[in-house]
């Protein structure tokens, strides 16, 4: 079977940035406590022209020019999102559109802030079964949008982007090596967006009892966080075959520091061994291991053969991690520039636009 390597990673954020300062104008609260609490300084916050599915074709662009590909070479797209532009149709074909990827299914994936681990699961799994060469895996959040701006314990938490990740096939041993996934839907109201599914449609009570906000009951979700995070590390790390000694970098969920530092003392490791960002990005759910993940690189905390743990929890609830050698981008014969693929792109999408309508006119006339 082939491996199923991560060769290509990207992520965007939307422009504005929201402090703690900014939000202490909106509720009872102060950057001390915030930052005392959660760690967290800032955020960003999507703008009107500014989607879940606009920040997921950004990111993948990204993706795809660090690993020299084409859209047209993607075969699949998994977005992985807890916030998608519709119901239906999937955000994921909304980006399949925009980025022009001609050849790939798409579909999206909900499992809250553990979404990005599951898909990523699944997108080396068609690899490895040998139904996809090249997949692109995004995780994409607009989570402002859900939440109630007048609640303090929930609106200093969040905030939005989007990170993508490319996996390909390659019979060179390395790239995705194990994955565990969990969940225990008895937990589920502990984190929840109660309206907006078939169980309580939009209506005016759902509307004014912010029942489409997002609902936290905070104390329960830290003393799952704190458990599973390290108990999921420490799965996924036997289930490869490593120790956790080994652990070149853990890359955890960014939902709380403090969330994280117990599971570094869980798990007996100094906290220089975590990548965290959740200062400056707040929790992104699904974006936040893959913009961390970004961020590493850059900072060249993640190397080609290094070996790292990516850990997350959710809504659900659901819990997961994946054990990964880093490798690297495979070699190209491409070079990949999203500003000229953009344009093509969009006129693809015009054309089809277009094509549907003529279909439709003369299939009319045949009736």
């Amino acid at each position: 079977m082939p491996y199923a390597h991560i060769t290509g990673w990207g992520m965007s954020v939307p422009h504005k940035v929201l402090t703690n300062d900014d939000l202490s104008k909106l509720v009872d609260t102060n950057d001390e406590w915030i930052r005392d609490h959660t760690g967290i300084r800032q955020r960003y916050v999507a703008g009107e022209n500014e989607t879940t599915s606009s920040l997921g074709v950004e990111a993948a662009y990204k993706a795809l020019m660090v690993a020299g590909l084409l859209p047209t070479d993607l075969e699949l797209i998994i977005c992985s999102t807890s916030t998608p532009e519709f119901v239906f149709p999937a955000t994921a074909c909304l980006i399949q559109d925009k980025l022009g990827a001609t050849n790939a299914g798409a579909f999206d994936l909900l499992a809250a802030c553990s979404g990005f681990i599951f898909a990523l699961n699944m997108g080396a799994q068609a690899i490895r079964s040998g139904s996809a060469k090249t997949v692109l895996v995004i995780g994409s959040e607009t989570l402002s949008r859900y939440v109630n701006w007048s609640d303090r314990n929930t609106c200093i938490l969040f905030g939005d982007g989007a990170g993508a990740f490319i996996l390909q096939a390659s019979e060179q041993p390395g790239g995705v090596q194990g994955a565990v996934m969990h969940s225990d839907g008895s937990g589920g109201e502990f984190l929840s967006v109660p309206a907006s599914g078939s169980a309580h449609p939009a209506s005016e009570i759902t509307i004014h009892t912010g029942m489409h906000f997002i609902q936290m009951d905070g104390k329960e979700v830290y003393r799952f966080a704190t458990r599973v995070m390290g108990q999921a590390t420490q799965e996924v790390v036997e289930k490869s075959g490593w120790k956790v000694e080994d652990l070149n970098l853990i890359i955890p969920h960014q939902a709380n520091l403090r969330i994280i530092d117990a599971a570094a003392r869980r798990l007996k490791l100094p906290m220089e061994k975590f990548m965290v960002n959740v200062d400056r990005y707040g929790n992104t759910s699904t974006a936040s291991i893959p913009i961390a993940t970004v961020e590493a690189v850059q900072n060249g905390r993640l190397k080609a053969g290094d070996k790292v743990v990516l850990v997350g929890f959710g809504a659900g609830l659901t819990w997961g991690a994946l054990a990964v050698q880093w490798s690297g981008p495979l070699p190209s014969e491409h070079f990949v520039t999203a500003e000229w693929y953009k344009p093509w792109a969009r006129v693809r999408s015009l054309f089809r636009r277009i094509s549907h309508g003529v279909e439709s006119i003369f299939s009319g006339r045949g009736e």
